[in-house]
Parts: structure tokens; sequence; C-alpha cells
């Protein structure tokens, strides 16, 4: 199981209709999530926009990444949620991740 640790940036003005859509994310989103390998997905943010992301995946972020990237919901997802998330040149969320550098794990 690879565990990755991302950030991404929402938009400030947009931070509180960003957390409510993610109060009632589509069923079907979280199902294709699932059925793409992603376990234990967290995401935190701080009051200025800066999101930290978090999951667990079996094969790997880009495996997982290209299995959403596969379906019908993440696409409408991701336009749904395209103008909460900053970007420069025009990706999208889920194209955008920063990922971090494990640099120590308890277990």
């Amino acid at each position: 199981m690879q565990r990755v640790a991302f950030l991404l940036k929402v938009r400030a003005d947009k931070l509180d209709e960003y957390k409510a859509h993610h109060q009632h994310v589509w069923p079907e989103m979280l199902a294709a999530l699932r059925a793409a390998g992603w376990h234990n997905y967290s995401l935190f943010v701080r009051d200025d926009g800066l999101l930290f992301g978090y999951v667990e995946t079996p094969e790997g972020l880009a495996a997982a990444q290209a299995q959403m990237a596969a379906t019908d919901v993440n696409a409408r997802w991701q336009e749904f949620m395209a103008p909460y998330v900053e970007s420069a040149d025009g990706k999208r969320a889920d194209e955008m991740f920063l990922q971090l550098e494990e640099v120590f794990h308890l277990d």
C-alpha cells in the first residue's frame, strides 16, 4: 500500500463552498474512488486555502489517478470543482497534486 500526501490550493474566497461540497460528495463519486483503490482518503485545509490531502492506494498514485480519469463521474466532478481550485495553467485539481516526500512513518 502506497501512502501519498499532496498539496493543492483552494481559492480562499470559495473555501466555505468547497468545504460544503465535500460534506456531500456525490455517491457515485465515492463509489468510483473506492473502486479505483482510494483508501483512507482525507483532505485537510487551512483558512488561506492551502489543502493537504492523504490517500493510501495499493497500486500507487499514478494508477489510482488513471483509474479515476477513466470514469465519467470523475470528469463531471472535476468540472464542477474547477472554480474552487487555483490553477495557473488550466489543469484540473486531480492533475495538480504536488506530492510530498514521506520522511517518517511510525509503523
